[in-house]
């Protein structure tokens, strides 16, 4: 039994992990310690029914029978090393890996991992447009839409529902807008070194929803066709979010064939079970059906890289990755489609029949919260990102101008008020900074809508990756005329570009967008008069295109 109690407590002692040295030991302490744990293990112990030894004094008290004292130690050993095994399972699973610096220590079939920190978290490093970077601390239990609530905090910008997460993958050349309910910890797991998250709007996230019937057309939704369109917008939806309905889009796509450039034009069926294509034209006979891929453990992303890359036979590049795929492109589902609509189509019924209601719900959850989940602020709103409204304050109570004619007359004298106020000024011996027409000048390139010396090509990609949801906008500088803007406008999920010419009226400088019928005296003027008013504009302008700096 000494041999025992020696060995018992020694190995306490490494337990302790050599806290205090052995000189500094409290031997009755140690022994007290011993005797409850003798104690607890004996007492948890169903053999015998003969009186634990308990150590008094340093003194061992034995039962009266020999063997009952073997078999007692056998029973503590193994029941000791029992509880070892339990506090092992008991000990956070989830702690990070830390390598150990002495691996040298370790036995042969040890592990040089030392878990030390808690591992439900990670740090992921999420990347702005201008390509700045910002390193965030994510729990394993934190979604897509909390970080970019996180984000918004920190940035100082406007929390309008409509800022997304990014995945990127710039050597395969594709992206996706993570889900708001996804976590961003398993996202995380399935990418490659060289992905990253990126963080900007994406308007068009939630936009089906709004106006169903511009995302789904008639002749690609097979039921549609049977009711000859007269399938309501409500009735639309919920095919696609109740899982008790067969919805099924079809029509034609461009696949490219496994280790060749070239395409093959298929007819294509997208169900809940998954992508088909069919081997005999547009037969939809389960014979000639072949499954392309399945919806559960695949996402669907942009191409990004062009149709040069790829040789692809039109602009509107799409693929469908598996989620355990990293970086093979063999087990890449390469799509084209033959416009636009028809891509966001086969995208838009991708995401619904793969998450349905979820989708649904977290298109809900913003607008049915009247203050933020997270313990995040909100930002204040700028002017310019207000929803503005044609105001009338003349009387003794505001009222709101509906008529757009007045509302354009308005706009008018708010005009020449301006122009007055800047003559009074000017006569009143300003300073040049102050000057109307020199602050008329660069007022607008503090707003979040204008972007510079940008050029076509680059107005186009930012439109399209921030949704081309109608309204969409971004004002520039022109390139051919340099006293001149450009108004990029997204409409039927077409980009158009409008250029704003300045005129010179009573020695003041203004801006017109329809030949000097309608003029303003600085940017944002104009931009808050078709906000709320169409004019010339195929439609008012909604949704500045805004590119965050983190």
């Amino acid at each position: 039994m000494s041999i025992f109690l020696f060995a018992y407590g020694l190995i306490h002692l490494v337990e302790c992990g050599f806290s205090a040295s052995i000189d500094d030991v409290d031997l009755e302490a140690l022994v007290n310690d011993m005797n409850s744990s003798l104690e607890s293990l004996y007492s948890s112990c169903n053999t015998h029914t003969e009186t634990a030894p308990l150590l008094h004094n340093s003194h061992v008290h034995t039962p009266h029978h020999g063997h009952v004292s073997f078999l007692f130690l056998c029973n503590s050993v193994s029941l000791y090393r029992r509880l070892q095994e339990e506090q092992q399972q008991c000990r956070p699973s989830s702690l990070p890996a830390v390598i150990n610096p002495f691996p040298e220590l370790c036995t042969p079939t040890g592990s040089p991992i030392l878990t030390w920190l808690p591992q439900h978290s990670a740090i992921i490093k999420v990347y702005s447009e201008d390509g700045a970077g910002k390193v965030v601390e994510v729990p394993a239990d934190m979604r897509a839409r909390d970080v970019c609530q996180l984000l918004v905090y920190k940035s100082h910008c406007l929390d309008d529902n409509s800022w997304s997460l990014v995945e990127h993958h710039p050597l395969l050349g594709l992206e996706r807008c993570l889900e708001d309910h996804e976590l961003v910890v398993q996202v995380q797991a399935s990418m490659t070194s060289d992905s990253k998250f990126l963080f900007r709007k994406n308007y068009a996230k939630y936009e089906f929803f709004r106006n169903p019937l511009n995302f789904f057309p008639e002749q690609m939704v097979a039921w549609c066709q049977v009711s000859n369109g007269s399938i309501p917008q409500s009735q639309l939806l919920q095919n696609f979010l109740n899982s008790s309905s067969c919805p099924e889009v079809q029509g034609f796509l461009y696949l490219k064939e496994s280790g060749r450039k070239s395409w093959k034009r298929l007819s294509m069926f997208l169900r809940r079970s998954g992508l088909y294509y069919s081997t005999k034209g547009s037969s939809k006979e389960p014979r000639h059906l072949q499954l392309l891929s399945d919806l559960e453990d695949s996402s669907v992303f942009t191409v990004t890289t062009g149709r040069k890359l790829h040789n692809a036979p039109t602009d509107y590049q799409f693929c469908i990755k598996p989620s355990k795929v990293r970086s093979e492109c063999k087990e890449l589902r390469m799509l084209c489609a033959e416009d636009e609509q028809s891509r966001t189509c086969w995208m838009t019924a991708f995401r619904l029949l793969k998450y349905g209601i979820l989708l649904y719900q977290n298109y809900k959850s913003p607008q049915q919260r009247k203050s933020p989940v997270s313990h995040f602020s909100t930002p204040v709103r700028s002017v310019s990102e207000n929803s503005l409204v044609a105001m009338d304050f003349s009387g003794r109570t505001g009222r709101v101008i509906e008529n757009p004619m007045e509302a354009q007359n308005a706009a008018v004298e708010e005009g020449q008020t301006w122009r007055k106020r800047g003559h009074r000024m000017n006569a009143l011996g300003s300073p040049s900074l102050l000057h109307p027409s020199s602050l008329s000048s660069v007022i607008h390139r503090t707003q979040l809508w204008f972007h510079g010396r940008i050029i076509r090509e680059e107005s186009h990609k930012m439109i399209m990756q921030q949704g081309q949801v109608d309204g969409l906008f971004l004002l520039r500088d022109s390139q051919s005329n340099p006293k001149a803007f450009v108004l990029t406008l997204c409409h039927h999920q077409k980009i158009r570009h409008f250029q704003i010419l300045p005129c010179e009226e009573e020695g003041q400088m203004l801006f017109s967008l329809d030949d000097g019928s309608t003029k303003f005296t600085d940017l944002i003027h104009l931009v808050e008069f078709y906000q709320l008013n169409r004019g010339v504009l195929p439609c008012k302008l909604k949704h500045p295109c805004t590119a965050v700096a983190l």
